[in-house]
């Protein structure tokens, strides 16, 4: 991630992968627990998901995400937690079955190649 400071001293601007708004369902499991919920945006590095009820897991847990796209594409991949909000988890891909690649690549089309400045803290 490239890092520059934000002008009004409002923390650091910082470079990410562009995200893809889209909403669709997913099944996030870990150790024999899973637990329905929906995409909120994807990216070519990571997903950021609603935070179900009832869960409880933490930052550096992998889990595994199957994303299902309209009725011919179904993503199914290993991301590491590597953020938590009372609404959000944000993971990072860790395994994309090879397989899989190419689909999620076409499905973020122009997404997969573009960088967005966002505020960190």
């Amino acid at each position: 991630m490239i890092e520059k400071k934000a002008q009004a001293g409002n923390g650091t601007e910082r470079l990410r992968p562009a995200r893809m708004q889209i909403e669709t369902t997913v099944l996030m499991s870990h150790s024999g627990e899973s637990h329905p919920t929906e995409l909120v945006d994807i990216s070519a590095t990571g997903a950021l998901l609603r935070r179900p009820l009832g869960w409880s897991g933490e930052v550096g847990q992998s889990w595994v995400l199957d994303m299902i796209f309209g009725n011919n594409l179904h993503i199914h991949l290993e991301a590491v937690v590597a953020r938590i909000s009372d609404h959000h988890i944000g993971f990072n891909y860790s395994r994309i079955p090879e397989d899989k690649q190419v689909p999620l690549w076409n499905l973020l089309g122009g997404y997969a190649d573009i960088l967005e400045f966002w505020k960190g803290n």
